[in-house]
């Protein structure tokens, strides 16, 4: 990337190189035409920019746009744009070539937060969960005369940090539960595309359901969760880990356990900074180190940090429209937006240092006074773990 480039070149080249990508990626994209009122390329950077810029509605970002960049949008041509089915195909192919583009280049800077995980490396890990925003001001009201919040489900890539949008749950006039959304867009997935590595889902204890991802290990996918309390499982075998090795600190046990006839494993994990126990489920393999699963669900705190920044930054707290094109649209550019930014930060810090946020610094600092304190405690939980057996 150019150095020297503004943000306003960097999006619109950016915008310019996923658009050559998305028409290489498919022989005759139904999704292509010229519109000369507002381009399709246009109506991503100006799409990028709301999300970017701190606007209240679409009527502010309309005027902002204009005071700002000198640019005039007519509102029935933008907001038509918003709902038109084929602008909803045409940003979900330019998103998945705009996400791949990002990921090589957090490759190119040797951003990769699980490295060291080399037992992961055949695995894509994202941790993912439910987002809901207000509604937007003209939903319908549903049967009950109420109307509830937008919803959409997005993952976040824990190698490198981007965010990936994967569906909307609802557009706020009826209330909808994530999970089976969530199940829909996964058994989707297993037939439309194949996949060139192993998936692995981190999930809060919601996504919890035996039999279907007992299942999804034929199509190689799997989750880490959270063990609910009320679950009914009967203990079927140990499994040995390497008790030395540093990841496996305040393991406590990894068994194997049987609900309705599929088998998973539990982590039993004593937090050596807390005490605490804690209890996660898997469907990986037992060879995975059973720290390694319990570092990968503390890490799924990452996407929460994620939709906060998203609220109080880009100051997405509300459905642009109630029209389901208009909400897959707004989820696309809202991920895009977010990975931009993340983007020209990690690239930053790599050219100059000294461009680190004051709180990072402050933040890496406490973490690693964590990090001595939870070494003290973790030797002195070993050192009671092996007495007690």
């Amino acid at each position: 990337m150019n150095e020297n480039i503004t943000l306003h070149d960097y999006i619109i080249e950016h915008c310019n190189e996923s658009m050559e990508a998305a028409l290489s990626a498919e022989r005759y994209p139904l999704w292509k035409r010229s519109c000369p009122e507002m381009n399709d390329i246009d109506f991503i950077r100006f799409g990028l920019l709301r999300g970017i810029g701190a606007v209240d509605s679409g009527r502010h970002f309309l005027q902002t746009t204009e005071d700002v960049h000198g640019v005039i949008l007519p509102l029935s041509t933008y907001f038509k744009s918003l709902k038109s089915p084929r602008r909803t195909s045409m940003l979900e192919a330019l998103e998945k070539q705009s996400y791949t583009s990002h990921c090589r280049r957090m490759a190119s800077q040797g951003v990769d937060y699980l490295a060291h995980f080399q037992e992961l490396e055949q695995y894509t890990v994202e941790a993912a969960d439910g987002h809901f925003i207000d509604h937007a001001c003209h939903t319908e009201k549903g049967t009950n005369g109420k109307a509830y919040a937008a919803g959409f489900i997005y993952s976040m890539n824990l190698r490198n940090g981007l965010l990936k949008p994967l569906c909307c749950i609802t557009n706020g006039t009826k209330r909808n539960h994530e999970i089976p959304v969530l199940r829909n867009y996964i058994e989707k997935q297993n037939t439309e595309v194949s996949k060139p590595e192993k998936c692995l889902y981190v999930y809060d204890k919601a996504v919890t359901d035996f039999a279907w991802w007992g299942h999804q290990t034929q199509h190689e996918n799997y989750m880490i969760s959270v063990l609910k309390e009320n679950s009914v499982a009967t203990f079927f075998e140990y499994i040995p880990f390497d008790k030395s090795n540093e990841i496996n600190t305040g393991v406590e046990g990894y068994n194997i356990y049987e609900n309705g006839g599929v088998k998973f494993s539990v982590v039993d994990y004593r937090d050596p900074e807390t005490l605490k126990c804690h209890r996660f489920v898997t469907t990986l393999p037992a060879s995975i180190n059973p720290g390694t699963i319990a570092m990968l669900y503390y890490k799924r705190w990452t996407i929460e940090k994620a939709f906060n920044n998203s609220k109080s930054d880009l100051k997405e707290k509300k459905a642009w429209s109630s029209d389901p094109n208009a909400l897959k649209n707004q989820m696309r550019l809202t991920s895009m937006s977010y990975n931009l930014m993340r983007v020209l930060e990690e690239i930053s810090k790599t050219q100059d240092p000294e461009l680190i946020h004051p709180s990072d610094k402050k933040y890496t600092k406490a973490l690693e006074k964590r990090e001595q304190v939870a070494k003290k405690e973790a030797a002195l939980l070993i050192r009671y773990f092996f007495r007690k057996e």
